[in-house]
């Protein structure tokens, strides 16, 4: 039974692992392989270690662990960055290893999560996606609707991402009842 915790401090090489494994599990056949190679555990350890050392925008971050307790997969999240489309919360990121998908861990990470802000007073949640990625269909089960879809810069490569919004956090949490 999959278990969400709050992320502490001394998981961000864990968390590190996880972003960049399911990084290139994802993106793999999205991205132009250059731009996915881009990713390295180095450079995610040092971005974890400050996002859990000192969060900033309210963020919050869990991990889900397996039955063995081991983190395998994470979500962060806070204010909305770009305050263009009348959202207050954002997930930035959430990633699952690929052993893990389909089988509810990142249903019950993505539930702890939108609880976690509806607590900390978020009224709705945005996301953004790669237009391309299959993931989007998450979402779209959970009632999240396409909000906006712009270009973006990954490593050397530019990709289109859509935004998928819950107006209301209690939206989404009605569809875990």
């Amino acid at each position: 039974m999959p278990k969400v915790r709050v992320a502490k401090f001394e998981d961000a090489e864990k968390i590190a692992n996880i972003h960049v494994r399911s990084w290139k599990s994802t993106y793999k056949d999205l991205l132009d392989e250059r731009d996915v190679s881009n990713s390295n555990v180095e450079n995610r350890i040092a971005l974890w270690e400050t996002v859990l050392r000192k969060p900033v925008n309210g963020q919050i971050a869990y991990v889900v662990e397996n039955d063995e307790g081991e983190p395998v997969g994470f979500v962060s999240g806070g204010k909305e960055r770009t305050k263009n489309y009348g959202f207050d919360g954002e997930i930035y990121a959430i990633y699952l290893l690929e052993e893990y998908q389909r089988q509810g861990y990142g249903s019950i990470m993505l539930q702890t999560f939108a609880h976690a802000m509806k607590e900390a007073g978020y009224e709705s949640l945005l996301v953004w996606v790669l237009t391309k990625n299959p993931s989007s269909h998450f979402y779209s089960k959970l009632g999240a609707h396409p909000v906006e879809a712009e270009q973006v810069t990954i490593g050397q490569g530019t990709y289109e991402e859509t935004a998928f919004g819950w107006k209301e956090i209690d939206h989404l949490l009605k569809h875990f009842s």
